[in-house]
């Protein structure tokens, strides 16, 4: 994709993030909206940041209500070491040192960079030792009977977050490219030097973005009707708000516990693609609603716009029970998104178990959503994907495959992950049992 230098500066800087390269590192430097702001340095001694990589709340915008508001422009590089076997002790010398020099540029925030590097079970696979039994890392499977995911095996995930898009760009040509500086920073070693890029994802979070975002040169983009109906103050293509405070698992809750990956965790990235045709065109806003909440949030009107009244809680809590989920069958003919997945999504305490941080994409002009979760294991998000199946739901015939059955009619999944996101003293290339 080209580079459309008439378009306003907000949607050129997202174009330039989904393009990439030097090329596009250049072109928006002089049009993002904070050009020639500073951007924050980080710190001297990186020994001194959280050992949780996944530790971004606290770093990151909130909302008056306490909603986390995730950075804005985001990119997923997939990662293969060169060659077969276990990685030496020089390359992983090489990977710290180009992590240090990312830690002393960017201050860990929004304003700065947030990453995190994880590790697939394709990786630990080249060790001969298995990983120890404080770690639930199986490989990536289908989790539906309706869905052929290609599976993401590669070594290494890296996830870049800002609210610049031009950071996210210099941290790629700094890793990966020929920039000898990130943010005046010297770069004396590169993740290049011991990491392919397999494949690059772009990603992006924000009222208003997917709606900038849902027509390309004046047509909607794949997934989009020709309405473009996606509302103005939406963060998401589906035109409501997520990822509320209330009905999030804490950092701590997903953080691994004992042995060497304690204050890790684990991630799960599906890629899904999103077609919204018969989403907009033949749902009433009433009939969206159930559909991604309960019948019961569309019968009491408890959903206003793209949902922001809510505050800090979708409220879904108080429509779990089996017969009020029953009932609203009987008497709407569907069930809700959130409402199905909620049902494993609580431990016996009530505590939220996987904590979720989906971004938009339109990467190959197409309507997508990336879904990282993360969760102490693995096999967490496999219960909460099984409840939001549904299949436990379709002895009513109203309730189908996908039809009526939340928002599965509505989305289709194209990649499955699974990776450890260790702590930070073991995050450059760990063997399965680190000292």
């Amino acid at each position: 994709m080209d580079l459309d230098e008439s378009l306003p500066r907000r949607r050129f800087m997202k174009a330039a993030v989904a393009v990439g390269g030097a090329s596009a590192l250049s072109a928006c430097l002089g049009r993002a909206p904070r050009a020639g702001e500073p951007v924050p340095e980080g710190v001297s001694d990186p020994s001194e940041l959280p050992q949780r990589q996944h530790a971004w709340n606290d770093r990151v915008r909130v909302d008056g209500d306490g909603n986390v508001h995730l950075p804005r422009h985001q990119a997923f590089l997939y990662l293969t070491l060169d060659g077969d076997g276990p990685p030496g002790d020089e390359a992983r010398e090489t990977v710290e040192t180009a992590l240090g020099t990312l830690d002393r540029a960017y201050e860990r925030s929004n304003e700065g960079l947030i990453y995190s590097l994880a590790y697939s079970p394709s990786y630990f696979d080249r060790f001969g030792d298995p990983l120890p039994d404080s770690v639930d890392l199986p490989e990536p499977r289908r989790l539906s009977g309706f869905e052929n995911p290609e599976f993401d095996t590669q070594d290494a995930l890296l996830h870049l977050a800002s609210d610049r898009g031009d950071v996210v760009l210099e941290v790629e040509e700094a890793m990966f490219g020929d920039r000898s500086e990130a943010n005046g920073i010297a770069v004396d070693a590169t993740l290049g030097d011991v990491l392919i890029v397999d494949d690059r994802r772009t990603g992006f979070i924000g009222a208003g973005m997917p709606a900038e975002r849902q027509a390309q040169g004046g047509e909607p983009i794949s997934g989009i009707p020709d309405s473009l109906p996606v509302p103005d103050r939406s963060p998401l293509f589906m035109g409501f708000e997520a990822g509320f405070s209330g009905n999030q698992a804490t950092e701590d809750y997903v953080t691994i516990r004992e042995g060497p990956f304690a204050d890790g965790t684990t991630k799960h990235v599906a890629n899904l693609r999103q077609r919204l045709g018969d989403w907009y065109d033949e749902q009433s806003f009433e009939e969206r609603v159930m559909e991604m909440f309960s019948p019961g949030h569309a019968e009491q009107g408890l959903v206003e716009g793209v949902g922001d009244n809510l505050g800090a809680d979708s409220g879904i809590d108080a429509f779990l029970d089996p017969e009020t989920i029953e009932q609203s069958i009987e008497e709407h003919g569907r069930v809700g998104h959130a409402q199905k997945a909620a049902r494993a999504n609580r431990d016996a305490d009530g505590n939220v178990r996987i904590l979720r941080r989906h971004v938009e994409s339109t990467d190959d002009d197409l309507a997508s959503l990336h879904f990282p979760s993360l969760q102490r294991r693995l096999s967490t998000f496999e219960d909460v994907r099984e409840a939001m199946n549904g299949d436990d739901l379709t002895d009513n015939p109203a309730i189908r495959q996908r039809v009526n059955n939340g928002i599965l009619e509505y989305i289709f999944v194209q990649h499955r992950g699974n990776f450890l996101v260790p702590p930070r003293r073991h995050r450059a290339l760990p063997t399965p049992r680190p000292a």
